[in-house]
C-alpha cells in the first residue's frame, strides 16, 4: 500500500489520542518546534560548560589540572545520563513528558547556579559557594539527561520511516537538527562568554535559565502538531531482551546439534545461528512444558541489535577521548594568545570553541546539498555514504586536527621561550589568538561527519521502541570518553609533576607540555580508528530498519 495516499500514519496518534493524520500531525512543522527547543537548551548547556573552566580557576580557585579534571567529569556525566533519561523514557514516561520533568529539573539547576554566582553571601565561603554551585550544576547534567536523548528521538519520530519522502526527510533532519544544536552552541558560547567575563556571571547564568524556561512553553505549544507513537512506549522492551538472555543461558546447556528441540523458527535462523549462537538458543523450545516457552524470533533479533552496537560503541570512545578537549586546554592556550580585535574589543576565550560550532554550522548545509548528492551518483546509496563510513571519515579528521593543535602549541611554546616569557604566565604572547582557529575548524568538519552519523547510527540501528535509548548510548560514548580524558589528565598530571618536576599541565602554561599531550591523544584517536574500522568492516545492519 503507497504510504503517501493513506491519511493516517500507522503506529502514531495525536495529542487527544486519535490516529495521527499525515496532513496535519508530524514531518516539518512538528520538528521545527523541537529545533527551536534543542538550539535554546544548547544555548543555555554551553553558555556554562564553555567557560566553566574560568569560573573554577577564577571564582572558585581551582588549579587548571584540577579544573580540566572536574570540567571533563562532568561533561561526562551529563553525556552518560541521558541513558538513564532515554529508559525512563522508553519504559515508563514516555518521551514527551520526560522531556517536560527534565526541562522543569534543568530550569532549576540554572536557577540555583544564578543564586551561587549573584548572593554576596555564598562568595565570602568559597567552600560553600563550591557545595552549591556543584550541587547546581550536576542538576543541571540531570535535566540534561532526561532532556537531550528524548527531545531528539521525539523529533525525528514525526516522520514515517515507511514513507519514502518522509524516510529521505529523517536523513535530512539529523543534518539540520545538527545545524540548528550549533546554532544554539555558538551562541552561548559566544554570547554568554562574553557576559560572563565582561558583565556578570549572575547574568551569565540568569540569561540561560530565562531561555530554557521559553523553550518550555515553545515545545508545549507545539504539541497539538506532534506525532506520537503507539508502538508500546512506555512499556519495557529490556525485559523482553532479558527475558531472550535468562532463555538463552537456561538452554545453553542443550547439545546445538539436537535438532529434535529446536523449533522452524530456529531452521529459518540457521545462517545466523553460529554468529550468535549463545542468542539462538533462546529459540529452543522447552522439553518441560512448564519451563515457560520459547522466544521468538522477532525477540532474538531484537536482543542482537542491541549486541551489535557494542563494538561500534567502545571503538568511538578513543574518539570522544580527544574532543573533549576544546572545553579545557584549547580555552587556557587562548587566554595567553592576543586575543585583540581593533584598540577596545578582545575575544573572550571561550568564544574559541565557538568556532567549531561555527565550521559545522557551515559544512552541514555543503554536506547535505552538494556532498550528499554527488556521492549518490557515484555509490548509489540514499544518503550518499553509509552511516559508518561517514562516522569513520569524522574520525581520520579528528586525527588531523589534533595534530595540528600539537604543532601550534610547539609553535606557542616556542614563541614564549624566544620573547623571555616563559616565566611570565599572565602574559600575553606576541601570537595571535587566530593560530587556533584551523585545529578549530578541523574539529567542526570532523564533529560534522562523525557526531551527525553517530546519531543517526545509533538512532536507526536500535529496535523501533528504544530509540531514546539509542540516542542516550550515542550520548554516552562522549561522557564516557570524557571521564576517561578527566582520569588521563589526572594520572599524566600526578606523573609528569613527580619530584618537583613541571607539570604537562602546569598553571604556567609557558612551562607545560600541552604538545606532548596532544600527540599522546593523536596516536591513542589512531588505535581507536583501526579498531573501528575493523568493527565497521563486519557489522551488519538491521535490514528492517537500514536505509544506507
Amino acid at each position: 500500500m503507497d504510504q503517501r495516499n493513506d491519511p493516517t500514519v500507522s503506529g502514531c496518534i495525536d495529542y487527544k489520542r486519535r490516529p495521527a493524520l499525515r496532513s496535519k500531525h508530524g514531518k516539518w512543522r512538528s520538528s521545527a518546534f523541537i529545533i527551536g527547543v534543542e538550539m535554546a537548551e544548547r544555548l543555555a548547556y554551553f553558555g556554562i560548560a564553555a567557560n566553566l573552566i574560568q569560573f573554577l580557576t577564577g571564582k572558585l580557585g581551582q588549579s587548571t589540572a584540577t579544573a580540566a579534571t572536574n570540567v571533563s567529569t562532568w561533561t561526562g556525566i551529563s553525556l552518560l545520563l541521558p541513558i538513564f533519561g532515554a529508559l525512563m523514557a522508553d519504559s515508563f514516561l514516555g518521551k514527551y513528558y520526560t522531556v517536560v520533568l527534565s526541562s522543569i529539573i534543568y530550569i532549576l539547576g540554572l536557577g540555583l547556579l544564578t543564586l551561587t554566582a549573584t548572593l554576596p553571601s555564598l562568595g565570602r565561603s568559597i567552600e560553600l559557594q563550591s557545595t552549591i554551585f556543584f550541587i547546581a550544576l550536576y542538576m543541571v547534567a540531570l535535566g540534561q539527561g532526561g532532556h537531550k536523548p528524548c527531545v531528539q528521538a521525539f523529533g525525528a519520530d514525526q516522520f514515517d520511516g515507511e514513507d519514502p519522502e518522509e524516510r529521505k526527510a529523517k536523513s535530512s533532519f539529523f543534518n539540520w537538527w545538527y545545524c540548528g544544536s550549533c546554532i544554539g552552541s555558538i551562541t552561548g558560547t559566544a554570547v554568554m562568554s562574553y557576559t560572563q567575563d565582561n558583565l556578570s556571571w549572575g547574568l551569565g547564568f540568569g540569561i540561560p535559565c530565562i531561555l530554557l524556561v521559553v523553550s518550555l512553553l515553545v515545545f508545549m505549544a507545539g504539541t497539538y502538531t506532534y506525532r506520537f507513537s503507539t508502538q508500546r512506549e512506555g512499556h519495557s522492551p529490556f525485559r523482553r531482551i532479558g527475558r531472550v538472555i535468562m532463555v538463552a543461558a537456561r538452554n545453553w546447556r542443550l547439545p546445538h546439534q539436537d535438532e529434535g528441540l529446536l523449533t522452524t523458527q530456529t531452521y529459518n535462523s540457521k545462517s545466523r545461528i553460529y554468529r550468535y549462537k549463545f542468542l539462538d538458543k533462546a529459540l529452543i523450545e522447552p522439553l518441560n512444558p512448564g519451563e515457560g516457552r520459547a522466544c521468538s524470533e522477532k525477540e532474538v533479533e531484537e536482543a542482537k541489535a542491541i549486541l551489535r552496537l557494542f563494538p561500534i560503541w567502545a571503538a568511538t570512545l578513543l574518539f570522544a577521548m580527544l574532543i573533549s578537549q576544546p572545553q579545557t586546554f584549547f580555552i587556557k592556550q587562548g587566554v595567553t594568545l592576543d586575543r585583540s580585535i581593533g584598540s577596545k574589543f578582545e575575544i573572550p576565550p571561550a568564544a574559541l570553541t565557538g568556532f567549531i560550532p561555527v565550521c559545522i554550522v557551515l559544512f552541514v548545509p555543503i554536506y547535505d546539498r552538494l556532498i550528499v548528492p554527488l556521492a549518490q551518483t557515484s555509490t548509489g546509496q540514499p544518503a550518499g555514504i553509509t552511516m559508518l563510513q561517514r562516522i569513520g571519515a569524522g574520525m581520520l579528521i579528528s586525527i588531523v586536527a589534533m595534530v595540528v593543535a600539537a604543532l601550534v602549541e610547539m609553535k606557542r611554546l616556542k614563541t614564549a621561550s624566544e620573547h623571555g616569557l616563559v616565566d611570565s604566565p599572565k602574559a600575553r604572547l606576541p601570537m595571535s589568538v587566530a593560530w587556533l582557529l584551523p585545529q578549530c575548524a578541523l574539529f567542526g568538519i570532523s564533529d560534522g561527519f562523525t557526531m551527525v552519523g553517530l546519531q543517526e547510527f545509533f538512532y536507526d540501528q536500535v529496535p523501533d521502541e528504544l530509540r531514546s535509548v539509542g540516542l542516550g548510548l550515542y550520548m554516552g560514548i562522549f561522557g564516557t570518553g570524557s571521564i576517561l580524558s578527566g582520569a588521563l589528565i589526572s594520572v599524566i598530571d600526578q606523573v609528569t609533576s613527580k619530584d618537583g618536576r613541571q607539570s604537562w599541565f602546569s598553571n604556567n602554561l609557558n612551562q607545560g607540555h600541552l604538545d606532548y599531550f596532544y600527540w599522546l591523544l593523536a596516536g591513542i584517536s589512531a588505535l581507536g580508528l583501526m579498531l573501528f574500522m575493523y568493527f565497521a568492516k563486519s557489522y551488519i545492519y538491521n535490514k528492517s530498519k537500514a536505509r544506507v
